[in-house]
């Protein structure tokens, strides 16, 4: 039975990262608690007026080994491991003068900033810590007795525990504790393993490891999953990309849709014009681009105006209170933008259901592999994050596009990318026109944008179709030719190339063969 308080007599303490350590060690001390400390962790308590009793007096051994063995000790792991109420261990304890240690201080050497910075193998190989996560896997197993801590944002709460429990930690904090010790040992013996994988010589140091380990806290418990009859919660850090200053808590599918918005975002990062973006079901279904918000959402809810209600609705400047009106015409269930005027906000907040959250571009990790579910396994990959450059593609028919359809080209590129497979998309240069995805053929999204446009009576006369996969046969260029495209971006490669680029002659389409291919499943 875990004891209810553990009174601190006596901590050890080991970090890597000394910030607001030296302040944590003066609570401890008013507290009456001995500390022990490692070489350079002893040397900043000692610079800063804590008193610290060294490792070798404790242990009766030096550091050694260019302090590669400084804690590794039965006096150390005796006293952090022994059972208070077990009577033979106090007996062994009493036999080998193995004094306790009630609390473990400690964070691990760099290894993944060290990694992060450097491509050399010795550099990492010395960063990988070996006595902080052996200290830290016994004081968490033996959480009845001590408290560990890992991460110096609790200082202040533990200290704060101390100060209001005569100098004790209670059970349900070393519990709390324990459990994150171990994740953040899980956490660090997976970056080691990620990043050694890649270096098992069969492969370059950038390619996808023979491992692949994923640690991550939860973030938040969500209502239920896809569906309400599933669980669901979230992993990881993507509340600190996405914040949410109002409205009701963010459901799975919201999360999902959220994500798959910023990532379109992410696309026109460098556009200095307004860029409104609405999707439904993690699908674009209209995007706009002009000098103000409202002008370029007027463009973006053009292209499907019944789509967006109960959508996601993201920009890529602060949104003005013009704007706002206009989104607040519509039911939607999650609001995205870098910031909002305090005017905005207060107008926002008067729908209480409608969620409204930042986006901090900043904080996105590009590079994050991007990884499917599957039975049994995961399957790993890099991130698509290629967006070519159809001037640089090759025009495969006898006229060459016109300035305005090579603009709408690389417009519809980025947009098309982020559509379901069989994707394509009619678009001029600062809009999308009309939108087909998600089919099992290459030609059902041409005939379904078609005839979404000719129900909505948005006008392709002119338009340029994108598609992110080739087209098979001549039927594709024959269809966006009836429905007025004038050029169209593919990526080429099918067996009847020949025939494709035939049919769009027979229109006078201009066709750029893009060599690239964005599947999107």
């Amino acid at each position: 039975m875990k004891s209810q308080r553990v009174v601190i007599r006596r901590a050890l303490l080991g970090v890597s990262d000394k910030a607001g350590l030296a302040a944590f060690a003066t609570a401890l001390e008013r507290h009456g608690v001995e500390i022990v400390s490692t070489g350079g962790t002893a040397a900043a308590l000692e610079k800063a007026g804590v008193k610290v009793r060294t490792v070798e007096n404790f242990t009766g051994l030096p550091e050694m080994l260019d302090g590669r063995v400084k804690t590794l000790h039965p006096k150390i792991h005796g006293g952090i491991l022994a059972r208070r109420a077990d009577e033979n261990h106090q007996r062994e304890m009493r036999q080998h003068s193995i004094e306790p240690i009630d609390m473990v201080v400690v964070n691990f050497y760099p290894f993944e900033k060290t990694v992060a910075a450097s491509h050399a193998l010795a550099d990492a190989i010395e960063n990988i810590d070996i006595g902080g996560p052996t200290l830290v896997r016994a004081a968490a197993k033996n959480h009845d007795d001590v408290a560990v801590l890992v991460d110096a944002a609790e200082y202040d709460a533990i200290a704060a525990e101390l100060d209001a429990n005569h100098g004790a930690i209670s059970a349900d904090t070393r519990w709390r504790l324990a459990r994150k010790a171990f994740a953040r040992v899980t956490e660090y013996d997976a970056a080691i393993s990620n990043y050694l994988g890649r270096h098992s010589g069969d492969a370059d140091e950038s390619s996808l490891g023979e491992t692949f380990n994923l640690s991550l806290e939860r973030e938040q418990a969500l209502r239920y999953g896809e569906n309400p009859h599933q669980t669901g919660a979230l992993y990881g850090r993507f509340l600190e990309i996405a914040h949410q200053l109002h409205g009701k808590e963010l459901s799975f599918n919201n999360v999902v849709d959220i994500s798959s918005a910023m990532n379109l975002m992410l696309e026109f990062e460098d556009e200095r014009r307004a860029v409104v973006a609405i999707l439904k079901h993690n699908t674009p279904c209209g995007v706009g681009i002009a000098d103000t918000l409202k002008a370029a959402w007027d463009k973006a809810f053009a292209t499907d105006p019944d789509s967006p209600f109960g959508g996601i609705i993201i920009t890529n400047r602060p949104w003005d209170m013009e704007f706002a009106h206009a989104v607040n015409e519509l039911f939607t269930e999650v609001l995205i933008g870098p910031s909002y005027p305090d005017d905005v906000i207060a107008f926002l907040r008067k729908n209480k259901n409608r969620r409204v959250m930042t986006f901090n571009s900043k904080a996105v990790d590009r590079n994050e592999p991007d990884v499917k579910k599957v039975l049994g396994g995961l399957l790993v990959q890099t991130p698509d994050l290629t967006i070519e450059d159809p001037r640089k593609g090759k025009v495969v028919t006898r006229r060459a596009p016109t300035d305005a359809e090579m603009r709408a080209m690389t417009f519809g590129i980025k947009v098309c990318k982020h559509i379901k497979s069989n994707a394509i998309a009619f678009v001029a240069e600062d809009r999308t026109l009309a939108v087909g995805g998600g089919a099992t053929s290459r030609i059902d999204p041409v005939y379904a944008a078609r005839e979404k446009a000719a129900r909505l009576k948005v006008a392709l006369q002119g338009s340029v179709l994108v598609s992110e996969a080739l087209f098979p046969f001549p039927d594709g260029p024959t269809l966006a030719a009836e429905a007025g495209a004038t050029a169209i971006a593919q990526p080429g490669g099918s067996l009847r190339d020949d025939k494709v680029i035939e049919a769009a002659d027979k229109f006078g389409l201009a066709m750029v063969f893009t060599g690239v291919r964005h599947f999107r499943h």
